[in-house]
């Protein structure tokens, strides 16, 4: 059995009727295809406004949409695009079945964007398909807003927010967690209280509700802390595990650089104070024994730090309050002032802190995705402009439901 071209063609692009392919033109020194596609004379279009199906056609509009290569060709779509006359709605352009209105590309170029979009910087996707950036963002900005306008947040009850640098300097966005689902569902510029108002606002515009959310977890940012406080107030703070352990390291190796000073064996020692014991190397599990017993102030603070990793573990928040009291002495009577200081932070945040051994969430998911939306960036070398870099975010890690042709 025998097929034409232009009926092998139509089944690529599963064209029916009216439609039909008029003419294919093939251009071997561009390396370029161009399909030209018609419809029947006579033939009648559905308003794309109202339920009218009967419409004659006015006129016809000449468009062209990039569309999929066909082996390593370019190929594009021609066709003259009819102008319906409805009695109701007067003279509309009608919605062809392969691009959408206003696109410059077919259904199935918008999917391979997408596609190739969630794994590559979007210059090198331009490359590929030698098209200008600029095009492609667009087609991104499209998908990822429609698609993110029929999210829906009502089961939202456990929100995990960071703060991530968009660029060199103080250039910040915040981005926010379902921490149930492991999914950005917000992003915004700065990392300030109007971040979390700003979120509130867009969570309800998705059907979730402000009282639902019962548990926040972020660092101990005082922006952070008063926007929860007075946009959230039925949601529980608690505050990171890894941020409060990130303070202790810092705490630690305070003190060893000003130790340091005056010991020159702590030099070049910084990584061995800040990794946990289980993920030192060989080399450095020797030389952190050599340094036992030295009588060291960098020792003291090194096992106060190990000794506050130990309140994570606990299941029973009377137990881990009691438990963290004598810490906070041990801490306090250290003689040691970057201890102290870390110490009083923790005091000054205490509830927060101990929540954890109720809630059991941190902020471990959002460092992943910090990680992953970095490594973008790095990737792309920045982004031109926030919304950009706001698109890709979503792109990614949103698990946005696109419904795209396939």
């Amino acid at each position: 059995m025998s097929i034409s071209q232009e009926d092998l063609f139509k089944l690529a692009l599963n064209l029916q009727r009216p439609w039909y392919i008029d003419s294919i033109d093939f251009n071997l020194e561009e390396k370029q295809l161009d399909i030209h596609i018609d419809f029947k004379r006579g033939s009648k279009f559905p308003c794309p406004q109202c339920d009218n199906f009967e419409c004659d056609v006015h006129d016809t509009i000449d468009r062209i949409w990039r569309h999929l290569n066909f082996f390593q060709f370019k190929t594009y779509l021609h066709c003259r695009v009819p102008r319906a006359n409805c009695k109701s709605c007067g003279v509309k352009v009608i919605k062809v079945p392969w691009a959408r209105k206003g696109s410059g590309f077919s259904l199935l170029m918008d999917s391979l964007i997408i596609l190739m979009a969630q794994h590559m910087p979007v210059k090198s996707v331009a490359d590929l398909i030698g098209e200008h950036d600029t095009r492609i963002w667009r087609v991104l900005e499209h998908y990822v807003s429609k698609a993110r306008s029929e999210e829906d947040f009502s089961e939202v009850e456990s929100v995990g927010v960071d703060e991530t640098s968009r660029a060199k300097g103080h250039n910040y966005i915040s981005v926010f967690v379902d921490l149930h689902k492991s999914k950005v569902i917000y992003v915004c510029e700065g990392k300030d209280a109007n971040a979390i108002k700003l979120f509130k606002g867009d969570l309800e515009a998705h059907n979730g509700l402000s009282d639902n959310v019962r548990h926040f977890c972020c660092d101990m940012s005082p922006a952070y802390i008063s926007g929860v406080t007075n946009n959230f107030p039925n949601s529980s703070i608690t505050f990171d595990k890894f941020h409060v352990m990130k303070l202790m390291n810092q705490a630690v190796d305070q003190v060893r650089r000003e130790e340091q000073s005056q010991n020159s064996n702590l030099k070049r020692t910084r990584y061995i104070w800040l990794k946990n014991p289980e993920k030192l190397t060989k080399k450095q599990r020797t030389e952190l024994g050599s340094l036992k017993d030295m009588r060291l102030k960098t020792m003291r603070a090194y096992n106060i730090k190990l000794s506050l990793r130990d309140l994570w573990n606990f299941k029973d928040s009377l137990l881990a309050e009691d438990w963290l009291k004598r810490w906070y002495f041990w801490a306090t009577h250290s003689r040691l002032t970057p201890v102290i200081e870390i110490a009083k932070t923790i005091k000054a945040h205490w509830h927060g802190v101990l929540n954890y051994i109720n809630t059991r969430i941190d902020n471990g998911i959002l460092e992943g995705i910090n990680s992953l939306i970095q490594s973008a960036k790095d990737a792309a070398r920045g982004f031109r402009t926030t919304k950009n870099f706001v698109t890709t975010i979503y792109l990614r890690l949103g698990k946005l439901k696109f419904n795209l042709p396939t």
